[in-house]
């Protein structure tokens, strides 16, 4: 592996106080993009502090190319500065007073001018910006200020790049275009990379292995379709797309596995687990909303609860009427009022369960004597 971060732990504080890392393993092949994501505050972004030196690894350890960065255990601690390591932040950080060029040439000091002056043009060329080389950096759009800064922490040939949040400060609509856009880029140059962000479409557009982070722990590393069709916790599969948990019943049919669902059976499922996977066969099964079909011949029907538009499509939430809520990906042309009674009918591929979440007991309501 290029990357090698192994059960690396960060803690804030004594040695005492919760982790903001925990434990967390993982590789990158080189040339390859990984991403973490996670909600605020989950240690993402504390992690990847970690990797580039700027925080010390209170456990495990860190090493690029087979060489050590960091390793709590032989009190090795490469600083920042030696560690050949580029970041891009969300403010960018571009000198106002230097033009483009100037910003992308600022840490090629060390090099002779005619190599600093191709290299810097290279870097402008690989991010559509050679136009722009005299110009300043405000006199530009806030997607190309983020390619300068991304083209200022190529330019020295990182052996690593970090990005924490890059696009946080811009539009929502600019932000997936410029995740497949730096892409590109990065696989142009070759570039391996480590990336930071809360928003799943960046991730999914942008990273060929993903992290998905809580509570300091690393709960899953791998592509994003196995996140989303092979979650390993709950917590990925609620924060990974949308879907919701509905209690099953595994038993045993003549040509295998069957599962009984609230809306009907599903018959011979793939990767199915055996009945006494759980105790008695009781689970709860993961359902997305691309594993509900709406179909007005099913015999089973649900109330639409919510409905939102997303242009090709309705995302609807509904509601059985034996209490279980299920959400359905419906074409938009199927434009159905809340309120409204519906067929819809089970196309679940991947069967994901988990262990029954039993609900706690509440607790015992005591009356004041008389």
């Amino acid at each position: 592996m290029f990357l090698q971060v192994e059960s690396v732990t960060v803690r804030y504080g004594g040695a005492d106080a919760r982790p903001a890392v925990d434990s967390a393993s993982f590789g990158l092949a080189a040339g390859e993009i990984g991403v973490l994501i996670g909600p605020s505050g989950c240690g993402k972004t504390s992690l990847l502090r970690a990797v580039a030196g700027l925080e010390r690894a209170s456990g495990g350890r860190i090493a690029v190319e087979g060489r050590t960065l960091d390793d709590a255990t032989s009190g090795v601690h490469l600083a920042p500065e030696d560690r050949r390591i580029g970041m891009v932040f969300q403010d960018y950080a571009l000198f106002p007073h230097l033009s483009v060029a100037d910003n992308i040439g600022f840490g090629l000091a060390h090099l002779p001018r005619a190599e600093r002056q191709a290299r810097v043009q290279k870097m402008l060329d690989l991010v559509g910006l050679a136009h722009a080389a005299k110009r300043a950096p405000h006199q530009l759009s806030g997607g190309q200020q983020q390619r300068i800064a991304l083209a200022r922490a190529l330019a020295p040939e990182p052996r690593l790049l970090l990005l924490d949040e890059p696009f946080s400060s811009l539009d929502v609509d600019l932000r997936e275009h410029l995740a497949q856009e730096l892409r590109a880029i990065l696989k142009a140059s070759g570039t391996t990379a480590l990336f930071v962000t809360h928003d799943q479409l960046e991730a999914f557009a942008l990273g060929d292995a993903i992290g998905v982070m809580h509570q300091g722990r690393l709960e899953q590393w791998g592509d994003a379709y196995t996140l989303y069709h092979r979650p390993a916790t709950r917590f990925v599969a609620r924060f990974i797309g949308h879907g919701v948990f509905t209690p099953a019943e595994i038993v045993a049919c003549a040509h295998g596995p069957c599962v009984h669902t609230p809306f009907g059976e599903l018959d011979d499922p793939a990767e199915c687990p055996l009945p006494d996977a759980y105790p008695d066969g009781q689970c709860d099964l993961l359902l997305r909303a691309d594993d509900v079909i709406h179909d007005d011949a099913s015999p089973v029907k649900a109330q639409i609860e919510r409905k939102a538009f997303r242009g090709s499509e309705f995302l609807y939430t509904l509601r059985l009427a034996s209490g279980e809520q299920v959400m359905a990906h419906v074409p938009s042309h199927h434009d159905h009022a809340v309120g409204e009674w519906i067929g819809i009918r089970p196309a679940v591929d991947h069967v994901v369960t988990f262990p029954r979440d039993v609900p706690p007991a509440p607790a015992p309501h005591h009356t004041a004597a008389g």
